[in-house]
């Protein structure tokens, strides 16, 4: 399971011109996830993701994770991000999930995300989506699990 993280002052995502999910100060995930992924995959991003510290604290230093910040998250399914990019000019995708699997463990993240917080918006598994963001910094993650 991949997780793209960006620390920002706002995001979105829309679907048909319609915004379905959105968040002031907080990260926006892009997740991707891979074949081989489970539910102990979900939790352990999950886990990393609500406690990695990308936020400022009050000397400025990276120190405070989402949930000491009060921030919120808008978790958006990425599936390019599974791509093979290592060989010739198109990205191959047999590592990733098949869509019902991916499906699966995307809502999985998404549920235990509002269990864990208060504030956790999404986008819509599958659809095509246009996300807008405010990356603050700008501060960029990749986490792989």
């Amino acid at each position: 399971m991949i997780g793209l993280i960006q620390r920002v002052t706002r995001a979105s995502v829309s679907v048909s011109d319609n915004v379905i999910g959105q968040i002031d100060n907080g990260l926006l995930l892009l997740l991707g996830v891979e074949r081989d992924d489970t539910s102990e995959s979900v939790d352990k991003l999950l886990h990393k993701i609500l406690h990695y510290r990308v936020f400022a604290d009050e000397n400025g230093k990276m120190n405070l994770n989402l949930q000491q910040a009060g921030g919120g998250l808008l978790v958006v399914s990425q599936f390019t991000l599974v791509a093979d990019t290592r060989k010739g000019n198109r990205p191959g995708f047999s590592r990733g999930a098949s869509p019902e699997q991916g499906k699966l463990l995307y809502t999985e993240f998404v549920t235990k995300a509002q269990q864990a917080m208060p504030s956790v918006a999404c986008g819509e598994f599958g659809a095509d989506m246009q996300v807008s963001l405010v990356n603050d910094g700008p501060v960029t993650f990749w986490l792989q699990v």
